[in-house]
Parts: C-alpha cells; structure tokens; sequence
C-alpha cells in the first residue's frame, strides 16, 4: 500500500506547486492520474471545436495498456521533478 500512499501524497503536492506547470506537463499530470484511478480511456474521442477536452482524451488514450501501478509510479516521478521546477 505504499505505492497508493505515495501516490496521494503525490495528488496534493500538486496543488501547492507555486508556479503553473506547462500545458504538456499538466496534460502528462492529467493523463497519469486517470490512467491510475480509472484504467484505460473508454467513451468517444471528443470531437467539433472543444480543443481542452479533445487533448485531455488524447493525452489519456497515450497511457492506454500501462498498468495503474505503473502510472501511479510515474505519476509519483513526474510529481518529484515538478516539485523541484516550480516550488
């Protein structure tokens, strides 16, 4: 259970980062984080002029077959090297 313990400590560092992460970084942060609380992305690709929803969807489908252990892993990395850039 460390992992999930490391990984929810993750979750609310990420919310004290002073500075805002790039849009790549935070779709990364986003994908990660679905990937290991939901599995894989189901439903339809967004489509029409919704850009945010559409690169959320995808950033989510580029995680598709890793495990949630392993996305919590990189989620728990990815979160670490935040946290040295922008605190």
């Amino acid at each position: 259970m460390a992992l999930v313990d490391d990984f929810n400590a993750a979750v609310a560092k990420s919310k004290e980062l002073t500075k805002r992460p790039s849009n790549e970084e935070l779709l990364d942060l986003y994908a990660l984080f679905k990937q290991a609380s939901e599995g894989d992305v189901s439903g339809d690709r967004p489509g029409g002029f919704d850009f945010k929803a559409i690169a959320k969807y995808d950033a989510w489908a580029s995680k598709k077959g890793k495990t949630k252990d392993g996305a919590m892993q990189e989620y728990i990395d990815l979160m670490a090297r935040l946290t040295a850039a922008y605190s």
